[in-house]
């Protein structure tokens, strides 16, 4: 008996309404394209709206840019081994290659114009005191040592002032001839390209003033060398040769202005 009511329908009995599934149940369960779903709780900067898997992995990138004022700013482009920074000052010393540039694109870096900058300053300063004092000894045996203050302020403000204007006028220059330049990588091309004559100092202490030009003008003419180099990949056309030409001859001058001051 309880077997043949199990087997009555349940839409049989008195009273009961067959289950409708109407449009409006079916369309719940669809998701809605492109919703915008948020994380909680919000960060101080208010909600973040989740992004499409399908977009870079789901990851946003990073902007490290903090203002031009500010120092964490600049403080990625200091993120550099010491292998890499050794890498880049050998390449400098081979100017034929003109590849500085390609090699330094992912990853340029303002640590060496910093060290090589401040290096050169101190080198040139204090070895010019030096070459100065045996040149002075080798006419008047009673000449006695005095170092030159002056040395210091005139190396710092030329070098200074010349390996971080000299590359933001061409970055300017170029910009408005509608090359795409970045002065980033002009700071880090022309920075290594100072190294040379860090090499080159303790050779003019030499009071041999023949060797000294010879020295000084190989040395310079390798640095304008490197610069030149590295620096048409960014010229186009042949009418922007005169930028490379400039170039070479700034770098030149800055030879002859070292040996002329420092180790005359």
């Amino acid at each position: 008996m309880e077997e043949s009511y199990a087997n009555i329908p349940s839409s049989h009995f008195v009273g009961s309404v067959p289950a409708v599934v109407g449009e409006d149940k079916k369309t719940t369960n669809q998701e809605v394209p492109g919703a915008n779903l948020q994380i909680f709780p919000p960060n101080s900067q208010g909600y973040q709206t989740l992004s499409n898997p399908t977009d870079e992995g789901g990851q946003q990138p990073t902007n490290n840019w903090k203002g031009l004022f500010s120092i964490s700013s600049y403080t990625q482009y200091f993120n550099v081994d010491t292998d890499i920074v050794l890498n880049r000052l050998i390449s400098s010393l081979y100017p034929t290659n003109g590849d500085f540039v390609s090699n330094i694109d992912a990853n340029p870096d303002l640590y060496g114009l910093v060290w090589i900058s401040t290096t050169l300053v101190f080198v040139i300063a204090s070895l010019g005191n030096c070459a100065t004092y045996l040149m002075n000894k080798r006419s008047d045996q009673s000449t006695s040592w005095v170092f030159d203050v002056n040395y210091v302020h005139v190396a710092a403000g030329s070098i200074y002032g010349y390996a971080l204007i000299v590359p933001l006028g061409y970055y300017f220059l170029l910009q408005y001839l509608g090359s795409r330049v970045s002065l980033i990588r002009f700071w880090c091309l022309w920075g290594y390209s100072l190294f040379i004559f860090i090499l080159t100092s303790f050779l003019l202490v030499i009071p041999i003033e023949f060797l000294r030009w010879t020295i000084i003008l190989i040395a310079g003419a390798a640095s304008a060398s490197f610069v030149t180099l590295n620096l048409r990949s960014y010229v186009q056309t042949n009418d922007l040769t005169m930028v490379v030409i400039s170039a070479f001859v700034l770098q030149m001058a800055l030879s002859i202005f070292i040996k002329m001051w420092f180790f005359a």
